[in-house]
């Protein structure tokens, strides 16, 4: 998990993959959107396609919210002696996943072991299989290790939450209004825990701006508080200071006021 966790903000290298749909594929072939990156062994029963299973409903979802072309998905064999571009075509085939923007490559031993140094993905030979980590790496646009997303059942907010920063996080050459927009998309689009899906609500901006009108209020109203008391303290200062009515009259009249 160390060493998993130090890949964060770390710049992913240009590797060359073969894509199982045909033709040559580069890391920086993905770069301008969000990426998430799967790491498999295609002769796994039971763990990878899992993974991958709950993985496609992260993805499903994630595009309902953010939008189905906002970020590209790589799924990679990293048993390079058995997942040949045909075997990944088969995985693929096999877990009925033929979605836009979701790719299935493959690749050779040393590329392999570059990009697994670069993610912090770990992995060694077990009973005729491997033994790894449970892991999908959320990339940003720029080709730099963002999030880390663990298990085979991992809560779909955990990968949906890391893109949703990243496709609606504000880029420099963006205006004002769309900064507006892309903050007010962050904060309002929201996980329905209920339904299992993410919505667009406008109840955290309304109370937001609630909040703020309360608070011009309360200080609207102590400022009015402070002026009314200087009123009145200056109506007090302007008039002068009489004794009683009756002590005025005896010394008036020339009478002490003892006993």
């Amino acid at each position: 998990m160390a060493i998993s966790q130090a890949a964060l903000r770390r710049p992913m290298g240009d590797y060359g993959f073969t894509s199982a749909r045909g033709g040559s594929r580069r890391l920086a072939d993905y770069r301008g959107k969000p990426l998430v990156v799967s790491l498999v062994f295609t002769s796994c029963a039971h763990i990878c396609p899992a993974t991958t299973q709950q993985l496609r409903r992260g993805v499903e979802l994630a595009r309902q919210a953010l939008g189905s072309d906002s970020f590209n998905v790589v799924t990679i064999g990293f048993d390079t002696a058995r997942d040949t571009a045909q075997m990944m075509a088969e995985f693929a085939r096999r877990q009925r996943i033929d979605l836009p923007g979701w790719e299935f490559l493959a690749t050779d031993t040393a590329t392999i072991e570059r990009l697994t140094a670069d993610l912090g993905f770990i992995y060694y030979p077990a009973g005729g299989g491997f033994d790894h980590l449970i892991q999908s790496t959320v990339i940003d646009a720029e080709g730099v290790v963002y999030r880390q997303v663990y298990g085979i059942d991992f809560k779909l907010p955990h990968l949906v939450e890391p893109l949703k920063e990243l496709v609606f996080g504000t880029a420099p050459d963006q205006s004002v209004y769309e900064e507006l927009s892309s903050r007010i998309r962050l904060f309002c689009t929201v996980y329905d825990p209920a339904s299992g899906r993410y919505r667009f609500s406008y109840a955290i901006f309304v109370g937001l701006v609630v909040g703020v009108l309360m608070g011009v209020a309360a200080i609207w109203a102590l400022i009015g508080e402070w002026r009314s008391y200087r009123r009145s303290r200056g109506a007090l200062a302007g008039v002068p200071h009489r004794p009683p009515a009756g002590r005025w009259r005896r010394k008036k009249a020339g009478l002490s006021t003892r006993a």
